[in-house]
């Protein structure tokens, strides 16, 4: 009887360490940070004060600018990368193209870069005498203020999150192509559709699923958007490239108010489970 109790106990202790290494590192937090939320800290405690720093949310404009901001750039850039990704997807997986291998990694390439490095290599590129300037100088073009100016400091951010992220999404877009039947593509050119009709008739609807997964996963990375605007421009010029993701972090280690970057997180939390929700009834995947 007690080796039968002993072969019952075995697997939850070779769980355990895990699973209280989740609850102490994983779960603990996101309690304390939820009940921290709700309080201030005077002289040093933290008071329980309700709703006070959602409150304080509503009429802080730097939180304003920073959603306003984040928005801009998951609007623009989420749906061109997920585009380019698919348009590399398809022509990688063509039989007509040679050394798939070599475009292969050199696409997924920087999806294994450091971000600190990437985003210290754009903003290299993208300083005013920068090697992106230069160019466009050479070729006629007047220089462009690629960091310091409010519109296209975004713009820095949106090409460089494109550059580092389109050949994840390729990757995962690829390999959900070569599980399409090559069947479906003979019927459908015997009746005489083209490329572009296959493409949009057939892989388009069979990737639609992956096309969803992939969504959801870049609004939540983009709406915790941290690196590129913390190495690329700090924020700024002024708060023009301050997202929610570096508020959090100004708040909680720049200013030491936890409370209320934690606030943010949650709000953060809210915005992701939304658009997620959102998605999957748009798509008709949503139960």
């Amino acid at each position: 009887m007690n080796q039968i109790n002993k072969a019952k106990l075995t697997p939850y202790l070779f769980l355990a360490p895990a699973l209280i290494l989740f609850l102490i590192f994983t779960v603990y937090p996101i309690i304390s940070s939820f009940i921290l939320s709700f309080q201030t800290s005077q002289g040093g405690v933290y008071v329980f004060t309700g709703f006070d720093n959602y409150i304080r949310l509503l009429k802080d404009t730097t939180f304003h600018q920073a959603l306003y901001n984040t928005f801009i750039i998951f609007i623009v850039q989420v749906p061109i990368m997920i585009l380019l990704a698919l348009i590399l997807a398809a022509l990688l997986n063509s039989k007509l193209l040679k050394f798939k291998g070599f475009f292969r990694t050199g696409f997924f390439l920087p999806a294994v870069t450091s971000l600190v490095a990437y985003s210290i290599l754009f903003s290299i590129i993208m300083m005013d005498k920068g090697i992106l300037n230069q160019f466009l100088t050479l070729i006629g073009i007047d220089a462009i203020p690629w960091l310091n100016n409010p519109f296209w400091a975004k713009v820095s951010i949106i090409i460089a999150m494109t550059w580092r992220w389109t050949g994840y999404n390729m990757v995962i877009y690829l390999a959900a192509m070569q599980n399409i039947s090559e069947e479906t593509y003979e019927a459908a050119s015997i009746d005489g559709a083209g490329k572009i009709r296959q493409f949009l008739s057939i892989t388009i609807p069979q990737l639609k699923p992956i096309i969803l997964f992939t969504s959801i996963i870049s609004t939540i990375a983009t709406l915790q958007l941290f690196d590129e605007p913390f190495n690329l421009t700090k924020g700024g010029p002024g708060d023009s490239t301050t997202t929610l993701g570096l508020m959090i972090y100004n708040n909680g280690f720049k200013y030491y108010d936890f409370s209320y970057a934690s606030a943010i997180a949650y709000v953060v939390v809210v915005i992701v489970a939304i658009l997620s929700l959102i998605q999957s009834r748009v798509t008709g995947d949503g139960k």
